[in-house]
């Protein structure tokens, strides 16, 4: 089983050298996809560096910043393995938590694992607007499409290839996360969650989503609630 991990980033200079480091330094990992959404500081540079050293990572771009959707898609044209993990680029994530992730799908069944913060009571919240936000997503993803997950918006979302590639996506920004879960619950495909650990940032530390990209994420699950 071909592990690929996508991370899709812009303007991760201060980071982005430290997760590509840890995720390359991860057994399970057979490639990496760095997708760089236009990118206008030293973060190409930073991940050409890791390429040059490691035959795993290959680096794909979008000439304009279009979103961590965009980036994704573009990703996934060159995704090899049989199983996806996507990963953000900055240190919110730990890969540390890829066989808790991973371990679900040794069962051929399984399609789909998201990591869930909620799950793991020891981890740290971030902004109250973003903990209440990430309640509330879940809540209307739970009543709109009859499931019961307990974290919709989290970064840690895995699939078999094969399933993902075959969602026809068209997200281009952080609306990428409640498109997938929409598409994947119609498909009548259980999502399976485990426990991740989860280190917050601020937004001086260069946190970008905003209250704008929830409302957006609420519309997205109204909308692929009635429409395919």
């Amino acid at each position: 089983m071909k592990v690929s991990v996508v991370i899709p980033f812009y303007n991760e200079e201060k980071y982005l050298g430290q997760i590509a480091g840890k995720v390359l330094a991860r057994p399970e990992v057979g490639e990496l996809i760095a997708a760089d959404d236009g990118s206008t500081d030293g973060s190409l540079r930073t991940i050409e560096a890791f390429a040059a050293k490691d035959k795993r990572l290959t680096i794909v771009r979008l000439e304009k910043n279009s979103g961590k959707g965009a980036a994704v898609r573009k990703a996934l044209k060159s995704v090899t393995g049989d199983i996806v993990i996507i990963q953000d680029a900055d240190l919110e994530y730990d890969p540390d938590d890829y066989p808790a992730l991973l371990e679900p799908l040794n069962d051929p069944a399984v399609k789909a694992v998201y990591g869930s913060r909620i799950l793991n009571k020891q981890n740290r919240v971030s902004y109250f607007s973003f903990v209440l936000g990430g309640i509330m997503l879940t809540w209307i993803t739970n009543i709109l499409y009859g499931v019961r997950i307990t974290d919709e918006p989290t970064g840690y979302k895995v699939f078999r290839t094969d399933v993902l590639k075959g969602l026809f996506l068209h997200s281009r920004g952080f609306e990428f996360c409640p498109e997938v879960t929409a598409k994947i619950i119609k498909k009548g495909i259980r999502i399976h969650e485990v426990p991740i650990s989860y280190a917050p940032r601020k937004i001086y530390q260069g946190k970008k989503i905003r209250f704008r990209d929830g409302l957006i994420a609420i519309w997205t699950l109204l909308k692929y609630r009635f429409t395919s």
